[in-house]
């Protein structure tokens, strides 16, 4: 029996408060998801090759499993993700003799799984990150080498949100990315995002991954993006929050678990982090966790294997850690 406050009760006026989960973690921390959060994201059972690994073979089970739960708990859902460089299979870019195949062959399978995907979850999922991660990250281009930019070209772009919105006029649709707070990639980010929006685009919002650490980004860098996202009239929603305990160049190894140092950081940068996100709570509409327990994160491993990591609010016996009961004394 849990007795301590509940997240979505706490941001009841502000924020949904969501939870990145999959097949296995429902399960896991159904008590802990159901009391705390109101809305879910699948962590990776709506990304292409885990929905179409064949070109006429859908495979929905995981994904229906996790809207199943959203329903069965009254949680809002988020789809993730409809256009990525990663998790795409190769049938998606070759014909039957493995040569690339031509724009209009491309942008023709997409919307055909875009129509699949998207009309089956259209009472269900009220939003998708619909393009995610095709800005490059260094120097001064504006968008990744992929092969979606290979054969379509950056038109790829704005049909597959005009895809997206022929498949659900109702979904909000969000281009997502990570850095988002950096200053260099901020820009190109709002550069892209204001060019789609003077084509008329059908685009509401952005998604902030917000896969930070105790260090970085800085407070200032958050809010400066913020508001300059938030200028162009769209909602804004952290997408895969997470506060890891390392510098990315970190490369220890050494811990069994985090130091009381580590969990004091990290409760100060969660109170910080949270109050800076109330104050543009007229624009930030959803914060979602990539995770809700340290008992499962994608940072396990990564970048630096056989590392464990402690990103979250709660620990990996679902209870709350300094970070939680710090942000309910700031928010009361």
């Amino acid at each position: 029996m849990r007795t301590e406050a509940a997240l979505k009760d706490i941001f009841a006026d502000d924020f949904r408060i969501g939870a990145a989960v999959n097949p296995l973690t429902i399960r896991t921390q159904e008590e802990l998801l159901a009391y705390h959060f109101n809305s879910i994201t699948a962590e990776n059972e709506m990304k292409f090759a885990s929905l179409q690994p064949e070109e006429e073979a859908y495979s929905f089970d995981a994904a229906d499993q996790l809207v199943a739960f959203a329903r069965r708990h009254g949680m809002a859902m988020r789809g993730h993700t409809l256009v990525w460089h990663n998790q795409s299979t190769g049938w998606l870019f070759e014909d039957r003799h493995g040569n690339p195949v031509d724009k209009a062959t491309l942008l023709g399978r997409i919307r055909s799984h875009i129509q699949t995907v998207v009309g089956r979850y259209k009472d269900d999922i009220y939003a998708w990150d619909v393009v995610n991660e095709v800005i490059a990250d260094e120097g001064d281009r504006m968008l990744r080498s992929s092969k979606w930019l290979d054969i379509a070209g950056p038109d790829f772009i704005a049909r597959t949100f005009e895809y997206a919105h022929e498949a659900d006029p109702n979904a909000l649709l969000f281009y997502n990315d990570y850095n988002e707070s950096n200053p260099g990639k901020r820009d190109k980010i709002y550069t892209l995002v204001k060019s789609l929006l003077e084509q008329g685009v059908p685009l509401h919002g952005i998604g902030l991954q917000a896969h930070w650490n105790l260090f970085d980004p800085s407070l200032d860098d958050i809010r400066t993006a913020i508001e300059k996202y938030a200028s162009l009239g769209l909602q804004l929603q952290l997408t895969e929050l997470d506060m890891s305990m390392f510098r990315f160049e970190d490369k220890r190894t050494d811990l069994a678990e985090p130091t009381e140092e580590m969990l004091e950081l990290q409760a100060e940068r969660y109170e910080a982090v949270f109050k800076l996100l109330r104050e543009y709570r007229e624009s930030i509409s959803s914060v979602t966790f990539w995770g809700a327990a340290d008992d499962y994160t994608w940072l396990d491993d990564f970048p630096v294997r056989g590392r464990k990591n402690w990103p979250f609010l709660f620990d990996g016996q679902h209870h709350p850690k300094p970070a939680f009961d710090r942000i309910v004394k700031a928010i009361k």
